[in-house]
């Protein structure tokens, strides 16, 4: 049997399609929301000497490709941490995104600043990607990359990169990327392949949903 590649769910009045891509379809807007892709990790700390994995840059820009033929997207939203570092400009991941770009030459693309974007500084402006601080209000949501509460707006955030880790009989467990859906604030797994996750503890009310093998499903 096939794994499930989206769940259409309600969130604050407004359908969102969660991906098994770790990113989050907007049908209404015709908008893609991507978090925390962190690009050019790999090659930063490489520069420290670790011993870490070549093609990750590479790896990310092709499945959001992947996503941009699925759907026809009219944004493209980037909720904060698109560069890890500035050690992470260097020339073959400028070119590498130069090359991405032009393949996308009209596509409207918005950064929202997160934490390692401030200090990696803006992209450059040859990608032509609009960058603002946090947060954007768009319908009912606020968007952002910290997770902090917002006044009058539902949050969809990162930053927090959350996981969730289920338990099966006996001693096993799997820690998996998930979404997590609140009353107020939900969270969107990171996007980048090459970023880490965080153990959430879900509150109650909370809606988890888990990303693995291509699929995606509810807890």
């Amino acid at each position: 049997m096939a794994h499930p590649t989206h769940i259409p769910v309600q969130v604050a009045g407004e359908e969102l399609w969660l991906l098994a891509d770790k990113a989050i379809w907007w049908p209404a807007q015709q908008a893609l929301l991507i978090a925390d892709i962190h690009i050019g990790k790999a090659a930063t700390y490489r520069q420290l000497g670790q011993p870490v994995p070549h093609g990750t840059t590479a790896s990310n820009l092709q499945r959001l490709d992947q996503l941009l033929q699925r759907f026809p997207c009219q944004r493209l939203i980037f909720l904060g941490d698109f560069l890890h570092a500035a050690a992470a400009k260097t020339p073959a991941t400028l070119e590498a995104l130069d090359t991405w770009r032009r393949t996308h030459p009209a596509l409207p693309i918005t950064l929202i600043r997160g934490n390692h974007d401030r200090r990696a500084g803006d992209p450059p402006e040859t990608l032509n990607i609009e960058v603002l601080s946090e947060p954007l209000l768009l319908g009912p949501y606020a968007l952002q990359h910290e997770p902090h509460p917002h006044p009058s707006h539902h949050v969809l955030a990162g930053h927090l990169h959350p996981a969730y880790r289920l338990y099966g009989r006996g001693r096993q467990s799997l820690r998996l990327p998930c979404f997590v859906l609140g009353h107020q604030r939900s969270l969107l797994p990171s996007f980048g392949s090459f970023t880490g996750a965080m153990t959430v503890q879900v509150e109650p009310g909370e809606r988890v949903y888990v990303v693995g093998d291509g699929g995606i499903w509810a807890v």
